[in-house]
């Protein structure tokens, strides 16, 4: 959204210079989050300490932090600054790089990107004075200047009223107030690149006239392509009436998420005793249809068994067969009359390393005298992805369900915010099986641990995340730590630099079985097992059976040699094809160039399989 004001008229002798106002914004703000394709903003000092993430280096993904992405590209210091963001097209891969202290992160492929520049408006361009947060990309078309909304409007002024009403089609209003009641020239301009849609102003005798309100109202849904499961209270404890409001609830929801094959796609679940579909999220593709579907289901009385139904979405309902597409995000939406009857935590567990993004909307919780009667206490804050309030939405009382609809499609269909979604950054067990046999070297052991720490950090960690474990070799294996000993990243990276250097011979076999005893024997369903092998020796004893023997458990193998590392063995230890999983560099030093290659091979590997 730009003002770009020429004023050839003079009003008491001068021209009227528009003034730029420049939005504060915080450090954890994110291009994508703003709905303009470009503004400036002034950023705080000190962002560099929140380290927020940033991905990609010159050109960004739009879930970077914006003034963290500044600090890294230099335009502003970590004092805080101006700074101009420009929004762009999707790129098919940003790469991680340490500037200004700033580290930023890898990543396949995203929808949007933005660059930054020092915020010094052009001559004549105005920025907007206020931001738009927008939940998703709003869609847009293409002008012959880029991609721009598309809006085509009218505007009139009447000669008797002081104030100029223009309604925009269906999302926006204008009031742009006049101080004559003289008949003025009013021209018309259309604002193409005004984020989500064009926003006329007025000038009068050719001057930019000052606009005193510009409401944005973006569609909910814009560009909300999800795969959503509703599961419906339908237990006896609920009631006929408070039943009929949950209905109404869906009813409402059904039609703020425009259901179609491009967007959002809903499907229905009652739970009681058992789970029941009630229909798929293929069965309906329009939200008339399902409002009419809704409102015919007849409740199913019962306990409230909520473990059982998220065993039940996650085993039997985000299948092919049902019409998940693969490429949505997967979202159940549990609602609960007061709390459920049996335990969730495990389920839940269970069901986000699959890949489904699990959201509680609790409706009379219980009191402090009702505590005592709940299974598992704190069940929400198990079952939700984090505790961070996202994935959770309480409501006071089942009269209050309706407001709740809006909040509610505002984060199921916020994609950036699905960080439960299974990607190739949260769904792996991997293993680093460490050479530490006397020809490294102290020193170049240090630089080993610093590249296990670099192709930790692309990961997001916890312990229904990706989970890290590592064993350091000689003849002899030591476990250094276990998955899931450490579930955090910094627990994990302080736990790489403890590793001490042991110094030894060289059994690469039998490090790898170990590993495979050790490590993955313990790992997690709907876990990719991932190891990668660092050796800079040919081994004493033979790779090939261990080596064959973890392919076949489905563990993916990477091996990394350095200087007299054997070609053959390391070949032998990769998984097919070599070209993706072996590498070899001269120096110890160089290993730092294979991090991103080593993450984008993981990442092609994951987005080339089926989702669940």
């Amino acid at each position: 959204f730009l003002l770009i004001c020429s004023s050839e008229a003079k009003t008491n002798g001068k021209n009227k210079k528009p003034k730029q106002v420049v939005p504060d914004i915080e450090c954890d703000v994110r291009a994508g989050k703003v709905s303009y394709p470009e503004f400036i903003v002034k950023c705080p000092a000190s962002c560099r300490e929140t380290k927020q993430r940033v991905y990609g280096s010159g050109v960004f993904a739009s879930i970077s932090s914006i003034c963290n992405a500044a600090i890294h590209s230099g335009v502003i210091t970590n004092e805080g600054g101006k700074v101009i963001v420009k929004k762009m097209a999707g790129q098919a891969e940003y790469k991680g790089s340490l500037a200004n202290g700033i580290r930023s992160l890898s990543l396949p492929n995203w929808r949007e990107s933005f660059t930054v520049s020092v915020g010094k408006p052009k001559k004549g361009v105005i920025y907007p004075s206020t931001l738009d947060y927008a939940s998703s990309k709003p869609a847009t078309v293409k002008t012959g200047e880029g991609s721009f909304p598309d809006s085509t409007t009218t505007a009139t002024t009447e000669p008797t009223t002081t104030m100029t009403t223009t309604t925009l089609p269906t999302t926006i209003s204008l009031t742009t107030p006049t101080t004559t009641t003289a008949k003025p020239r009013a021209a018309v301009h259309k604002v193409r690149d005004a984020g989500a849609l064009g926003c006329l102003f007025v000038t009068l005798s050719n001057e930019c006239s000052k606009i005193s309100e510009c409401r944005w109202h973006i569609p909910l849904t814009a560009d909300c392509k999800v795969d959503i499961a509703f599961l419906m209270d339908g237990s006896w404890s609920i009631g006929k009436r408070r039943f009929k409001i949950q209905k109404d609830f869906l009813m409402e929801v059904s039609q703020v998420l425009s259901v179609g094959m491009a967007g959002p796609m809903m499907g229905i679940i009652q739970y009681g005793d058992d789970p029941v579909t009630e229909f798929s999220l293929r069965q309906f593709s329009s939200s008339k249809d399902l409002k009419l579907a809704i409102d015919k289901i007849v409740q199913k009385g019962g306990l409230s068994n909520v473990g059982k139904a998220l065993s039940y979405i996650n085993k039997h309902y985000f299948s092919d067969s049902n019409g998940n597409r693969g490429g949505a995000p997967n979202v159940a939406v549990i609602l609960v009359d007061g709390w459920p009857t049996d335990k969730v935590e495990e389920a839940s567990r269970l069901a986000r390393e699959s890949g489904i993004n699990i959201f509680f909307v609790t409706i009379e919780g219980p009191d402090d005298n009702e505590k005592q009667n709940v299974v598992e206490p704190n069940f929400v804050d198990k079952a939700v992805c984090r505790t961070s309030g996202f994935f959770s939405l309480p409501v006071a009382s089942w009269f209050a369900l309706r407001k709740a609809v809006q909040p509610l499609v505002k984060r199921v269909c916020d994609t950036d915010r699905l960080v439960c979604s299974k990607t190739c950054l949260n769904a792996n067990d991997i293993a680093f099986v460490i050479d530490g046999s006397s020809s490294v070297g102290t020193g170049n052991f240090r630089t080993v641990l610093q590249f296990v720490a670099n192709v930790t950090r692309e990961f997001e960690i916890s312990d229904t995340d990706t989970r890290v474990g590592a064993v350091q070799y000689t003849y002899e294996q030591r476990l250094e730590f276990a998955f899931g000993q450490h579930n955090t990243k910094a627990d994990v990276l302080n736990a790489v630099k403890r590793i001490s250097y042991w110094s030894g011979g060289t059994s690469t076999g039998a490090a790898i079985t170990y590993a495979a005893a050790q490590l993955f024997s313990k790992s997690k369903p709907n876990k990719r097992k991932i190891m990668i092998v660092i050796t800079d020796g040919r081994s004493y004893d033979d790779v090939r059976a261990p080596a064959l023997a973890v392919h076949r458990q489905g563990v993916i193998a990477y091996s990394i040699g350095i200087a007299w590392a054997a070609q053959d063995e390391l070949e032998y230890i990769a998984t097919d094809p070599d070209r993706d999983h072996s590498f070899f560099v001269d120096e110890f030093d160089n290993l730092y160039k294979y991090v991103p290659k080593i993450i984008n091979n993981i990442c092609q590997e994951f987005n080339s399989q089926p989702r669940n």
